[in-house]
């Protein structure tokens, strides 16, 4: 008999009241196999189960690959809709009819087509999870686990960002309308799946080597289960509308320790921890390609050797990149990464130049040229003059100096999302072309975010963080602080975990996400009901269980 948690009707999810078939064709890169399971008529018998839950499984994981690579969706929603990016329209690039720019100053609408994106991706996402653990499915104890784990980061994404899960039975009729789990019922099931993940799931230490698709750490163990279980309690207050619990900050300690005892670690090296080889930081990639992260923000005429160049949208605040220390005009480095103007390890450098071929390992050099490929895009925060491989100074495509500029002029000179040039904005970049143009090991999950989620949770517990805090800051080249507040955890959270999904999570437990930043709406500032995104318009029509969110 399997183990279907605590709610019976919460072994699946979906969207509405669609049918089983159409949750498998809402906007996702799922395609149905013959062998993911017997679809039949409404009329007719119903779900039948998995017929091979191994391939089934596989496509439910594959799905991540376009959930997290994507550069729209979740990822636009976890953070332009903060201080740490925003997409200027520059000319008629990355108009889109406001879809960029409506995140960032907190001006959605229940029909932006993100929200029902992600709405309609994890949400089928744990559904899948649930047609594994039903009793129609016979599926071994590690598919199971799989499964429990799946249908756990499905459901959390959907309470993280909308507040209340639509869940179907799939043995239940198709017509049936879903239930929703808010609050604690959803808390509740999420941490009881993610329990019985972590009983059953492989013990995965700390991959080496190549990180690619059949390597360690590309599919979950238990340290992958553990870390989303201490996510989940971190936040846990949050969804109730409570203070925080000191059993759940010290099960969060607890969580990270064995995590840490799995032999997951602080690696040193920060840019190094994005290069495709495993490391004591990965506890779960995603072998997706990072081009997204590489390219977005990067001007067109940027190492056009290997795509073409960049696409020049996504920027950040200059009030983000204020946050590190260093010069607040400058971020030079020497072409082998020595720090010119001060500046902590986090916030990067631009080189001078590329570095020659062969002149570090794992250089890629396909055109046959004197320069490593990539090699004279720098790392972190890229402001002022950007140059060539050659140390010329590049321009842009009108002719002009290609430098960086921390403001987001129109060409009237206000401040504007709108006309802006092509060089207006700091880019960041973690990922780093001179490693790939497009390789395929995107971190998910990784342990430095646990580290300071332990911190955290010593805090709210009543303890001193400091010391967790300054290890880190330490390794990373800053100057430990004295003391810790919850203002300085949250910029330690910032400056460690910058462009990795975390922020807008980050600053809505911190109280910090409703607050003013330039460019966001005035009548935004201050308004909670910013904390959660609205139900997407239709799902409402399909789901008489659903209700809108407040200021919607």
């Amino acid at each position: 008999m399997k183990n279907k948690t605590i709610f019976k009707t919460s072994a699946r999810l979906l969207s509405g009241s669609l049918i089983l078939a159409t949750a498998f064709l809402s906007c996702t890169d799922l395609e149905i196999e013959g062998t993911d399971s017997i679809i039949v008529d409404a009329s007719e018998a119903g779900f039948q189960g998995v017929s091979d839950p191994d391939s089934f499984l596989d496509n439910a994981y594959n799905s991540l690959n376009g959930l997290i690579g994507n550069q729209a969706d979740l990822y636009a929603l976890a953070e332009v809709t903060t201080d740490e990016a925003l997409v200027p329209t520059r000319g008629s690039d990355w108009g889109d009819n406001g879809i960029w720019r409506q995140l960032h100053q907190h001006d959605w609408t229940a029909n932006h087509n993100f929200l029902l994106n992600v709405w309609n991706q994890w949400n089928t996402l744990h559904f899948q999870g649930a047609q594994v653990l039903s009793d129609l499915t016979n599926s071994t104890p590690q598919q199971e686990a799989d499964a429990h784990f799946l249908r756990a980061l499905g459901m959390w994404i959907i309470l993280d960002n909308f507040g209340q899960v639509p869940v179907r039975d799939p043995d239940a009729p198709v017509f049936d309308d879903p239930i929703v789990l808010k609050g604690q019922e959803a808390v509740d099931q999420i941490v009881s799946d993610l329990n019985l993940a972590i009983a059953d799931l492989n013990a995965i230490g700390p991959g080496a080597g190549v990180g690619d698709a059949a390597a360690p750490n590309a599919r979950p163990g238990k340290a992958a289960a553990k870390y989303l279980l201490a996510k989940v309690l971190l936040n846990k207050h949050i969804y109730l509308g409570t203070e925080p619990n000191s059993a759940d900050m010290n099960q969060v300690v607890s969580l990270v320790d064995e995590i840490s005892g799995e032999g997951y670690g602080l690696e040193d090296g920060y840019f190094d921890i994005f290069k495709r080889q495993l490391d004591r930081e990965t506890i779960w990639f995603i072998p997706t390609a990072v081009g997204n992260r590489i390219w977005n923000g990067l001007h067109y005429n940027m190492a056009p050797d290997q795509a073409g160049g960049g696409w020049n949208g996504f920027s950040t605040l200059s009030e983000f990149y204020d946050m590190f220390e260093g010069d607040p005009n400058s971020n030079r480095g020497t072409a082998q990464g020595e720090p010119l103007d001060g500046q902590e390890e986090r916030r990067g450098f631009v080189p001078p130049s590329g570095l020659p071929a062969g002149s570090f390992p794992g250089s890629i050099n396909d055109n046959g040229d004197a320069f490593a490929d990539g090699s004279s895009v720098g790392f972190g925060f890229l402001v002022n003059q950007q140059y060539d491989y050659d140390g010329t100074p590049l321009k842009d495509r009108g002719g002009n100096p290609l430098t960086f500029k921390r403001d987001f002029k129109d060409g009237s000179g206000n401040i504007s999302l709108i006309n802006n040039s092509e060089t207006t904005g700091i880019r960041t970049i973690k990922y780093n072309p001179r490693n790939g143009a497009f390789t395929e090991h995107e971190i998910f999950f990784r342990y430095s975010d646990a580290h300071l989620m332990k911190a955290e949770a010593m805090m709210r517990a009543g303890g001193d963080p400091s010391a967790l805090v300054n290890e880190l800051r330490i390794l990373r080249k800053a100057q430990p602080l004295g003391s810790v507040t919850e203002s300085d955890l949250l910029e330690e959270r910032g400056r460690e975990l910058y462009m990795e999904f975390w922020r807008r999570n980050d600053m809505i437990r911190f109280g910090e996400y409703t607050r003013n930043w330039e460019l966001k709406s005035p009548s935004a500032v201050g308004d909670p009901t910013r904390n959660l995104f609205p139900i997407p318009a239709n799902q409402l029509i399909l789901n008489p269980n659903l209700t809108q969110n407040p200021g919607y």
